[in-house]
């Protein structure tokens, strides 16, 4: 069944369509003159850095007018990182990131794999991708821009809205509880390769447990 994809915010609206009339994000790379939706194009990573650009529509995220940073950044992001609290992708404008995540259709078709990239001399983003589709998106709303030193990373910070999706709508709470859930072996396998595993698996628990209070409705009661 097709579904009918949201109307897309100005900022949208104005980027480029691909063949099948979606919004070509502004960070998507393109591959002999073709869009490549797995793939980021390294000049627009630096470019979000170098200007404050958002990472959908490519607009300014400061304030045009006072000639102030945003108040406000959303990242459109995995279950996974409501626990690490870092993303390997530049924050959007929220109502981008909205609109991604009601229309992406990696993010809003739970059971879609991610396609391996056979493009030569693409690069990967630091830190350690899991490798999967959680089936829920949450787009997280910050009022902090901070990368994690000395990687290209971005700390999410402290949110100030966090907004659960799953197939497009709303995610309940058992949803996104269960996405977090299935993840947190791999979060546990990667904090055994750290100098100090016991005290990586304490540093994960705390961290497991704030991320449960973010969960839609307030968390598991």
């Amino acid at each position: 069944m097709t579904r009918t994809l949201p109307v897309p915010p100005p900022r949208v609206a104005r980027l480029p369509r691909d063949k099948h009339g979606r919004p070509i994000p502004w960070f998507v790379a393109r591959v002999n003159g073709v869009p490549d939706f797995r793939i980021a194009d390294t000049r627009k990573i630096h470019g979000a850095i170098a200007f404050r650009c958002c990472w959908i529509c490519g607009g300014t995220l400061r304030n045009v007018t006072l000639g102030l940073a945003a108040t406000q950044y959303a990242y459109v992001i995995g279950p996974m990182c409501a626990v690490n609290r870092v993303s390997s992708e530049p924050p959007a404008h929220r109502d981008c990131a909205l609109y991604a995540a009601h229309a992406c259709p990696f993010l809003t078709t739970p059971h879609m794999r991610r396609w391996p990239i056979d493009v030569p001399d693409t690069v990967r983003p630091d830190g350690e991708m899991i490798e999967r589709n959680p089936g829920v998106t949450l787009v997280w709303v910050t009022n902090t821009w901070r990368m994690v030193r000395g990687l290209q990373l971005w700390d999410v910070g402290e949110p100030v809205e966090t907004l659960w999706f799953r197939e497009g709508r709303p995610a309940t709470c058992a949803e996104a509880l269960a996405a977090i859930d299935s993840g947190m072996p791999l979060l546990r396998r990667e904090a055994q390769t750290e100098p100090d595993p016991e005290q990586a698996q304490a540093r994960l628990d705390r961290q497991y447990h704030h991320a449960l209070a973010l969960l839609p409705g307030g968390g598991p009661r």
